[in-house]
């Protein structure tokens, strides 16, 4: 049974980008009846409406990094464990994600299909890497799901008391019971806007990222205008790393998390390639644009921050982070204007989040590559999207929330090991990717986005990118997997045990059980036109 159809070919026939030019009956064609003769050839019926824009894509992907969430929420770790200095950190994994992200522009120009990490790592290397990658991913997104809704605790109670709903905060478990009630409203609202179609999740999402860029613009122009010190500042290390091995090197491998925690998600903008127009054209200029301008934007909000606080060396810019940056830089009213943009900000990073995550379950579940795949895969009829994933998925983070409740150091190593996750199965991208093109055997899409005889070293570069990365992101550091007391072994090497766990339980699930299944399902397997008989 053909898995996808096409085996390794391309996005064929050249229909391209402006749907024009008459059938043979006189009927125009439409770019979206191009759009699903493409998805056709790769084995798969058009089931999924078709209704994303160029800024849409582009929303999605953005959305997702969110520089406000990611930003508001990762500045303190940065500070704390490298001081000033760790702005720098920025650049660089800016620098090593978009060796990434230009292999995902030719990916997503060849195959522009939903679950994007999972079918490229499917088509690149097989199908027991596809299912692997896809796995990874899906898993991550989950616990992604939860750590961003976390987000909101970080938030709302600094803008009003009110949003304290249990306990004053003082209380031992305060924070961690507040935090799951009001990530779990977040995660109820994004379930049942995912499952409404994605029509409206793509309205509310581009709305919420442009009040989001706008602020940060805003927001950096007004930290500009604060700027107490020179760029001398983000040299700075307050004496950090000093007297340990590879002195401040190692404080900023460490610090460099916080920068590698924001920068992902931006292949959500090929996510959705079955729900776009002309996807193969727009989705890598949605990538890339995604990833620009939250290096951009990010960077300036960081940089600012740094140079305009008021005391560089106080205890609140690593206990409070951003939100303490901007309150008793700018004033409360016009700090509290700034937050609730951040609330918004979250939010739509958890729709994105959401999203995503419901395309690589449809996906997957599509090839029967999961539990009661032909459930996940339906698809409603009246909101065109798949509604199920949409519901296991949100209830999946909020069980995972609770875990945070009395057990903040188990949810830090999970949450951290998520990120991981995600750079795995990058990995299981463009580490297959780079053998095809070792071998020659690697065709980007004709008439579309190519990296030319650039392609071969920004391959390499991402390989090599993404497996320094994880290794620094998985290294066993106390500071991060055991910050607190009582010491386990097994926190502090969380990073290997989890993923060995999750990684190998899930792969021996998929060969032992569901390996022989795997195949497009019958219901969403593509139809091929029949050879008509001569007209006698």
């Amino acid at each position: 049974m053909s898995r996808n159809g096409s085996g390794g070919s391309g996005v064929p026939g050249g229909s391209g980008g402006d749907g024009a030019g008459p059938e043979p009956g006189g009927a125009a064609r439409t770019q979206s009846q191009d759009d699903d003769d493409s998805l056709s050839a790769f084995g798969y019926k058009p089931e999924l409406k078709r209704t994303l824009g160029n800024f849409h894509t582009f929303a999605a992907g953005i959305s997702y990094i969110s520089i406000l969430t990611g930003t508001f929420q990762l500045f303190y770790f940065g500070v704390t464990f490298g001081g000033p200095a760790y702005w720098w950190s920025w650049p660089m994994v800016f620098i090593g994600q978009l060796m990434v992200a230009l292999c995902f522009c030719e990916l997503a120009a060849r195959y522009p299909v939903a679950g994007s990490v999972y079918n490229w790592a499917k088509k690149l290397g097989g199908p027991h890497v596809g299912w692997l990658g896809g796995w990874m991913m899906l898993t991550a997104t989950m616990v992604s799901l939860a750590a961003v809704a976390l987000a909101y605790q970080i938030t709302l109670p600094q803008i009003s008391s009110t949003f304290q709903f249990i306990g004053d905060g003082t209380g031992k478990t305060d924070a961690a019971e507040n935090a799951v009630l009001l990530g779990s409203v977040l995660i109820l609202f994004t379930t049942l806007v995912n499952a409404f179609g994605v029509k409206l999740m793509a309205r509310i999402n581009s709305a919420g990222v442009m009040v989001e860029l706008i602020a940060a613009v805003v927001l950096i122009i007004l930290l500009a205008a604060h700027i107490t010190r020179g760029p001398a500042a983000i040299t700075q290390t307050h004496g950090i790393g000093a007297g340990q091995t590879l002195g401040y090197f190692r404080a900023f491998l460490t610090a460099s998390l916080a920068s590698a925690y924001v920068m992902y998600g931006f292949d959500t903008a090929s996510s959705l390639g079955e729900e776009s127009v002309d996807p193969s054209r727009n989705a890598p200029r949605a990538i890339l644009r995604a990833l620009f301008f939250s290096f951009l934007l990010g960077g300036l909000i960081l940089l600012f921050a740094l140079l305009a606080v008021p005391d560089l060396g106080s205890k609140k810019l690593a206990a409070d982070g951003l939100q303490y940056v901007v309150l008793s830089t700018l004033g409360s009213t016009i700090g509290q204007i700034v937050l609730w943009c951040v609330v918004i900000a979250i939010t739509v990073c958890e729709l994105a989040v959401h999203a995503a995550g419901i395309r690589l379950a449809f996906a997957m579940a599509r090839d029967n590559c999961l539990p009661a795949s032909s459930l996940l895969a339906r698809v409603s009829p009246r909101f065109k999207t798949p509604v199920l994933p949409a519901i296991i998925i949100g209830l999946v983070g909020i069980v995972i929330l609770v875990i945070n409740i009395n057990q903040p150091q188990i949810f830090s190593v999970i949450t951290s090991i998520a990120i991981i996750m995600i750079y795995v199965a990058y990995l299981l991208v463009t580490t297959p990717m780079l053998i095809r093109r070792l071998r020659g055997t690697w065709e980007p899409a004709e008439g579309r986005f190519t990296l030319g005889r650039l392609g071969l070293p920004i391959n390499i570069l991402a390989v090599l990118w993404g497996f320094a990365m994880s290794l620094n992101l998985a290294w066993p550091r106390s500071k991060v997997y055991n910050a607190t007391g009582p010491h386990h072994w097994y926190l502090q090497w969380g990073a290997f045990l989890f993923i060995g766990i999750v990684g190998g339980g899930g792969f021996a699930y998929y060969w032992f059980v569901q390996r022989k299944k795997t195949g497009v399902l019958d219901a969403h397997r593509a139809v091929l036109d029949e050879p008509q008989p001569p007209a006698v």
